[in-house]
């Protein structure tokens, strides 16, 4: 790490509680923290790093996605039900801990040139590799080698238990039964071994799967091994110490997570489409955060009350849902789409202005993970996740309104440097401690070796209707 590194001429945007915009301002970075912002005097020895003509902003945070994505994402051609189909083959009984380091990589690398410091990972929930440590623990090392700060979320698979898994060693493949209580206990391990470590680089929180009643096939014993697995994860959570997420609740499910007892200031919840008015007060009440997805396709399926949540006082993130099935990580996207999005519902183009997005990938994202006191501004004494975004290109001109600009216009492609605990981990948009062609032959190699062993070789073949039809199967 370079112990001190000073940020000059740029337009640094602070996220602080004043918001404060400061133009050709210096940032001092002292030993992976910020030190000073405004004039400062730079220290003999220091790196300097010349932001004129680019915007300086904490480092994105996305609050919510899932590990394995990044190498599935192809799958089914854009047919979610195929891809859904090909998922829970592959991640439990098709995977090794080769896949998920090489999806690790691949993530990572993808967020670090989107200007993203900060991404949740699912691990668990709903077939991902919580049978033994080591799938995770090479996913988030992973993240490490790359220099992006993981929240990684091992969870507990849906029943019924015990779940169906495979480890493989070389071509052969043991069967596996594993227990929810199994499960557990490789959670309570996962905390026990990354929450913290690396100098915070890696925090966990626990994940749950959430039930639907009254969804086709979900019997009442279903239902009672869903709030078992819930309830005893987040037991879990709370005697370690960890938040605890939840990806996929729509009407009704938060009636029964606050039933359950699931809620609180420490928990995180996703999608949360087609709440109604005593869902939405259960949230605010108990301070739970919501992980918006306007990308994604729970949010084609219902809306999330991102707006009225907020007016409300309640904290929600725009997220990306990465990668799977037809989205990147790309937040620039994610936040004109949900303002896009918001919009359109209430016909009215006054609604989410461009600050309050970008708050919601910055502040109110660090906020939503719990970590508001170290990242997600830029101030004295924070840790030094800093992104510049250069401003000099044709789609982000006329130089006038630089931050509707960033908001509005810009893309991941536009971030030019990233610092992550005061590393400069991007410059230029080169990577030079990471090979990137080696990141891409690991992730074509793990993928293609993880569909021949669940036998999914068919969701590499485009889909019936992908030409001349207005929908799949029509």
């Amino acid at each position: 790490m370079q112990d001190v590194v000073v940020i000059s001429g740029g337009m640094v945007v602070t996220m602080d509680a004043q918001r404060r915009v400061l133009d050709r301002a210096d940032l001092l970075v002292e030993r992976g923290r910020i030190a000073a912002i405004g004039e400062v005097a730079v220290p003999p020895g220091a790196q300097r790093i010349d932001a004129s003509g680019m915007i300086v902003l904490p480092g994105l945070i996305d609050a919510h996605a899932h590990a394995g994505h990044s190498l599935v994402k192809t799958l089914g051609g854009g047919d979610s039900a195929r891809w859904t189909e090909a998922v829970e083959e592959i991640y439990p009984r098709g995977t090794t801990t080769g896949f998920w380091a090489a999806d690790g990589a691949l993530a990572a690398l993808e967020r670090l040139k989107a200007g993203i410091t900060t991404g949740l990972a699912v691990f668990g929930a709903y077939g991902s590799r919580t049978d033994a440590p080591d799938y995770a623990q090479a996913h988030a090392a992973a993240y490490r080698r790359v220099g992006v700060r993981l929240v990684i979320c091992p969870g507990v698979s849906p029943p019924p238990y015990p779940n169906r898994f495979a480890r493989w060693d070389g071509d052969a493949a043991t069967p596996l039964a594993i227990t929810l209580d199994d499960q557990l206990r490789v959670c309570e391990a996962l905390v026990a071994t990354l929450h913290g470590a690396a100098d915070a680089m890696t925090h966990v929180m626990l994940a749950a799967p959430v039930a639907f009643p009254g969804r086709p096939g979900v019997t009442a014993e279903l239902l009672a091994g869903y709030a078992d697995a819930a309830i005893s994860t987040r037991a879990l959570s709370r005697s370690l110490g960890v938040g605890f997420t939840q990806d996929g609740h729509r009407a009704g499910t938060v009636r029964v997570a606050a039933e359950q007892g699931l809620l609180g200031p420490d928990a995180l919840l996703s999608h949360c489409i087609d709440i109604d008015a005593e869902e939405q007060a259960a949230i605010i009440a108990s301070g739970a955060k919501v992980a918006h997805n306007p990308s994604a396709n729970f949010s084609i399926l219902g809306r999330c009350p991102a707006i009225e949540l907020m007016a409300a006082g309640g904290t929600v993130a725009i997220c990306s849902d990465g990668t799977a099935p037809d989205r990147p990580f790309d937040l620039f996207r994610h936040m004109q789409q949900a303002m896009h999005y918001h919009r359109r519902h209430f016909r009215d183009a006054q609604v989410l202005p461009p600050g309050k997005a970008l708050e919601m990938v910055t502040i109110d994202a660090a906020r939503a993970l719990g970590l508001e006191a170290e990242i997600g501004s830029l101030e004295a004494g924070k840790r030094a996740d800093i992104v510049l975004v250069d401003m000099q290109k044709p789609h982000l001109f006329p130089p006038d309104m630089p931050l509707y600009r960033l908001v509005c216009f810009a893309n991941a492609a536009d971030v030019d440097t990233v610092l992550v605990e005061g590393r400069v981990v991007m410059s230029g948009r080169a990577v030079p401690h990471v090979d990137q062609r080696a990141v891409l032959a690991d992730a074509a190699r793990e993928i293609t070796a993880a569909i021949a062993r669940s036998g999914m070789q068919r969701m590499s073949a485009m889909p019936e209707g992908f030409w001349r039809r207005t929908r799949y199967g029509a």
